[in-house]
């Protein structure tokens, strides 16, 4: 099979909470390998590429050490490997289980992100997302956050047991979304001609291709570590989970 003519089936999107999966190998360059379809969400939009495991029909165990995008054809999806035995090759079945843990992490984190979005009345210029805390940039040129408030206001939103809903709208309508939120976020990539929204009922609706939780009850306590001042027009706020 051609390079060109491959693509990954992302699960990711639509079974957030699915743990494990069979799937065929299309591709093995290096020490990575591309299947038919994946649970595993490549890095992207500031939430980091799952990790985990193969098992091989030969009870052989790899370990997946990072997932990614092909960076000129992103609906190939490659599975970076710690090695790449002879039997996992192009055709070979295996079977594929995340790092749940650390996935879950970043599903609540990346939604406490959506959350202290909406807290700010300020344009998100960046993201960053771990398993154990997160960190949104903002064109702020003044200091007027406050630590303490940040975390009794995002405490309290996450309390209100708001649904997370994901909404498709044609990309064509992205301009118009983008005016109403005000967002200078990139924007993100629009899947056969659709966009991907993420709605916090009640609260906020962005534009958003990573995985989420299903009510904000689920992220726990969290607390604002710090704000920082990276540049005239930047204030960096960094949560962790409490």
């Amino acid at each position: 099979m051609s390079v060109h003519t491959m693509e990954t089936l992302s699960l990711f999107n639509s079974e957030p909470y699915r743990r494990a999966f069979g799937a065929r190998v299309i591709a093995v360059v290096d020490q990575a390998v591309v299947l038919e379809h994946t649970l595993f969400y490549p890095t992207g939009g500031g939430q980091p590429g799952d990790t985990g495991y193969f098992s091989l029909v030969d009870g052989t165990r790899i370990a997946v050490t990072g997932t990614v995008r092909d960076p000129l054809l992103p609906s190939i999806i490659w599975h970076q490997v710690q090695e790449c035995p002879p039997q996992l090759c192009t055709g070979a079945l295996l079977n594929a289980s995340l790092d749940w843990q650390r996935r879950y992490q970043h599903m609540k984190m990346h939604t406490c992100l959506h959350l202290l979005g909406a807290l700010i009345d300020a344009p998100v210029t960046g993201c960053s997302i771990s398993a154990d805390k997160g960190r949104l940039d903002f064109d702020l040129p003044e200091m007027t956050l406050d630590k303490e408030r940040i975390t009794r206001d995002l405490n309290a939103l996450i309390e209100r047991a708001c649904p997370i809903n994901v909404l498709t709208l044609p990309a064509a309508e992205y301009p118009a979304l983008q005016e109403k939120i005000g967002s200078k976020s990139s924007r993100p990539p629009a899947i056969q001609g659709d966009l991907r929204v993420i709605e916090v009922a009640g609260i906020d609706l962005q534009p958003c291709g990573g995985t989420h939780v299903l009510n904000t009850r689920e992220i726990g306590r969290v607390y604002c570590e710090k704000i920082e001042k990276k540049s005239q027009h930047n204030r960096r706020v960094t949560l962790r989970f409490a």
